[in-house]
């Protein structure tokens, strides 16, 4: 019976480490890390002398975050004019020292866990791909990327077939 309570202490000991020490592994946190990126690139050395000169730079940036998922992470941080929340401290007063963006973010997601959750969607590569061994999903997806539909279509291969109809105006075949 008393072998048991060092066990449980040592098993606690290590799950609490574990929080402690948590590092951002590759591929995650993906739209912060770029993000922060290129912020930091825009950043002259007479911007790095302020940080509100910085979070300005941050806000003028994020006006122009067209991709959804950049224009998520600028709400989150408080960038965009109808955020809710305003963490951009916590951006700016990191980014006056040259701290390396996954530092950053590392920092950002112990404060908010949805930052490390945006994912930018993976890109098709159309000349690499057995469109046949895609999911209905992804054929769909590159459809609407497109701005095109499928109406009629009501299995996998109306939906191959409407692809191929399409590719030669969307995606024509690269030559080697």
């Amino acid at each position: 019976m008393e072998l048991w309570l060092p066990s449980v202490c040592l098993l606690s000991v290590i799950c609490v480490l574990a929080v402690v020490d948590a590092k951002i592994k590759e591929g995650e946190c993906d739209v912060c890390i770029s993000m922060v990126t290129r912020i930091d690139a825009t950043l002259t050395d007479e911007d790095r002398k302020s940080a509100t000169d910085i979070e300005k730079k941050i806000k003028k940036f994020c006006k122009t975050a067209l991709n959804s998922k950049d224009n998520r992470f600028c709400y989150y941080i408080g960038g965009t004019a109808d955020a809710a929340t305003g963490t951009l401290g916590d951006l700016s007063k990191p980014m006056r020292f040259h701290t390396p963006a996954e530092k950053i973010c590392e920092k950002l997601e112990k404060k908010d866990s949805q930052i490390c959750e945006l994912k930018y969607e993976k890109q098709i590569d159309l000349d690499a791909v057995d469109l046949k061994k895609l999911k209905v999903k992804d054929l769909k997806k590159i459809l609407n990327d497109w701005g095109e539909t499928c109406k009629a279509c009501s299995e996998k291969t109306d939906f191959i077939d409407r692809i191929n109809e399409l590719r030669p105006k969307h995606a024509p075949k690269k030559e080697l």
